[in-house]
């Protein structure tokens, strides 16, 4: 499955989206002025997650560098092409034996390939009976179960925690990330995105105490952000677990002050400055702090980062692991399934279900009823 070397050298010089049809937007500007198609290439470009055209554009040049290796036709595609090539991308293994392509990761190539031709206004040819019966098939075949990451519950929280720098701006920085990532069930995208600009500290009306209002933009789940999706973060009932003294803990990072951990609460009465940019910066090793936000690729790799260092496998967790053990902790602390969807914006109770059974499956179980 390795690309030719022309299509290699070919891949640096593509700027484009594959799912934008770059001929037709040409006419457009025959047509209009180059203020109205630089407008129309904008919002056409804007229609898909900068993911999702980064996957599909890495899907797409592999197929057409395995269509010029065997002679194929990428656009139009042969259907029957199609079949063979997800087949033969099946049966590719790592050095190790294992399958070097999921079955989740086969369904995405066959959907870039889907888009691109959607583009180009073709038909596609992955909706022939034998591109569909194909991954079928490797569905069937691969009988093992999803590889899930494991989840961060609390003591495994503290434990990352502990192994943050000494000292640095970085200290603070990973605090905040942690504690956002799990109390706010968050994937490591929306961590990646969050602005000053999105984050409120509010009070809880009942108890005067202090919290944490964060509006979120895109998320996979709402990919326009249409539905002004938020989560709120309550002050904790200890110091080091508290994500509101985290924030202040940071923004006085950022603010130049000397981080001081007492062991005390600082929320109360805590005033946020009005800031601009990431509310997760990258901060390189020697202690800088950038302009750019960090990356969903970078918070994954924070989280194994101070697995390791914990003395945990990394290869066990990543960025969703918060996201997870926030969902089985909750469950485990007697949280309803209502409660938790609320807060992990679920809308599918099954995909709840699994974080329940994860955390104590005799829960809800007829099985304690058997009398043994």
């Amino acid at each position: 499955m390795s690309l030719p070397e022309p299509v290699q050298h070919a891949l640096v010089r593509v700027s484009h989206s594959v799912l934008i049809d770059v001929d037709a937007l040409a006419g457009v500007r025959e047509r209009f002025d180059d203020e109205q198609a630089a407008s129309l290439a904008g919002y056409l470009r804007s229609a898909q997650s900068p993911n999702t055209v980064r996957a599909y554009r890495s899907d797409w040049i592999a197929w057409a560098g395995w269509c010029q290796a065997e002679g194929r036709q990428a656009l139009p595609a042969d259907p029957l092409d199609v079949a063979v090539y997800l087949a033969v991308a099946a049966d590719t293994v790592k050095p190790d034996g294992s399958p070097a392509f999921g079955a989740s990761t086969l369904e995405r190539k066959s959907a870039a390939i889907s888009a691109v031709h959607a583009a180009n206004g073709l038909p596609s040819p992955t909706r022939s009976d034998v591109v569909r019966l194909t991954l079928r098939g490797v569905r069937r075949t691969r009988k093992s179960q999803p590889r899930r990451k494991r989840p961060v519950l609390l003591d495994t929280l503290e434990a990352l925690l502990n192994e943050r720098p000494q000292a640095g701006p970085a200290r603070a920085r990973d605090a905040l990330l942690l504690l956002v990532g799990f109390a706010g069930a968050l994937r490591r995208s929306e961590l990646a995105q969050i602005e000053f600009s999105d984050v409120t500290v509010d009070m809880d009306p009942r108890t005067h105490e202090p919290l944490l209002l964060i509006r979120l933009g895109t998320t996979k789940t709402d990919q326009t952000g249409k539905h002004q999706q938020q989560v709120v973060l309550p002050r904790g009932s200890r110091r080091p677990t508290c994500p509101v003294c985290a924030f202040a803990d940071w923004a006085d990072v950022l603010g130049g002050k000397e981080l001081s951990e007492t062991g005390l609460h600082r929320c109360h009465g805590f005033e946020a400055v009005v800031r601009q940019g990431p509310v997760f910066p990258v901060v390189n090793r020697h202690g800088g702090i950038g302009t750019k936000a960090m990356s969903g690729r970078a918070v994954a790799e924070l989280v194994k980062r101070y697995a390791v260092r914990a003395g945990l496998d990394p290869a066990l967790f990543g960025g969703h692991s918060l996201r997870a053990g926030f969902a089985t902790q909750a469950a485990l602390g007697g949280a309803s399934d209502r409660e938790i969807m609320r807060q992990g914006r679920w809308t599918n109770p099954r995909t709840v279900h699994r974080y329940i059974r994860t955390a104590n499956p005799l829960e809800d179980n007829a099985v304690t009823r058997l009398g043994l």
